[in-house]
């Protein structure tokens, strides 16, 4: 089948592609992959499109509005946004752009851009934070696509989850979630002693008064670095140490609470639960 379309704006291969019902209902689905190069300038723009956007710009220049702001593209960024939200983009006057592009879904993708927003991604992804990574995965899913592979919802799935995993890991900024955060103090050392004591009796009013911080500022900058409450890490320390000892230990579910620094039954079994999704007991009994 040919997939090459030739316009008066751009030339573009492109596969407009239908996943499985299994694939919608299960993964992350491509909807449509292509590579372009315009002709002459041109704006695309879209609004409350049921989808997912990743371009990367090949060669040229242009822009992207998103969200009311306007950011310039160059050869090597990259563009990832919500299409459920109002988008344009266009190829600059002088420097006609390549892209290379995916749009796909999935039900996780609402929370899974959420967190990538909360832990400081932006619309835009700049050359040089990893993006020589993005052109080689955007070139394998418009193959696969186009491929008669068998399980190749399952592979598409794969290298979308990968394309994702390299965005994450390369767009953490959380100096970007405020003005003012970028004057923040880091607290890996909070962290840290969190995990080094997190068998005491801990709260947030001894760990302000331990490391002379405010407890608001703490609570609030301590979320925006690393994702999770100071609380809901020292639950989180708790139950994998609980969990350790409830599939390798003798010790009664009392004695494993006791020996992760929750020693009262009743609020050790609703804090595990909380985490883990079932009470301590039953995780034993199904491990």
């Amino acid at each position: 089948m040919d997939h090459m379309f030739q316009g008066t704006s751009v030339q573009s291969n492109r596969i407009i592609y239908t996943a499985s019902p299994f694939a919608k209902a299960n993964l992350l689905y491509l909807q449509e992959a292509g590579e372009l190069r315009a002709l002459k300038p041109h704006v695309n723009s879209r609004l409350g499109l049921r989808s997912f956007l990743f371009f990367l710009v090949a060669a040229g220049s242009g822009k992207l509005v998103y969200e009311g702001q306007t950011y310039p593209l160059l050869p090597g960024d990259c563009a990832f946004i919500d299409c459920r939200k109002p988008y344009a983009q266009s190829s600059s006057e002088d420097n006609l752009w390549s892209l290379k592009w995916i749009h796909f879904y999935g039900s996780s993708m609402s929370g899974i851009y959420e967190k990538y927003v909360q832990r400081g991604g932006g619309p835009v992804i700049a050359q040089g934070d990893g993006t020589s990574a993005f052109s080689g995965l955007l070139t394998e899913l418009l193959a696969l696509a186009g491929s008669e592979d068998y399980i190749r919802d399952m592979r598409i799935n794969e290298k979308i989850t990968c394309l994702l995993t390299c965005v994450m890991a390369q767009s953490w900024h959380p100096e970007n979630r405020s003005q003012t955060s970028s004057k923040k103090q880091s607290l890996q050392y909070v962290k840290s002693y969190l995990e080094e004591h997190y068998q005491e009796h801990i709260t947030l009013d001894q760990l302000a008064g331990r490391f002379y911080i405010n407890k608001f500022y703490l609570s609030r900058t301590f979320r925006e670095q690393f994702g999770v409450t100071v609380l809901g890490y020292l639950d989180q320390l708790r139950v994998t140490r609980a969990k350790r000892l409830l599939r390798f230990s003798n010790l009664t579910v009392e004695a494993v609470g006791r020996e992760v620094g929750i020693p009262e039954p009743g609020y050790f079994s609703r804090v595990f639960k909380k985490v883990e999704g079932v009470a301590p007991g039953e995780y034993r009994r199904m491990w």
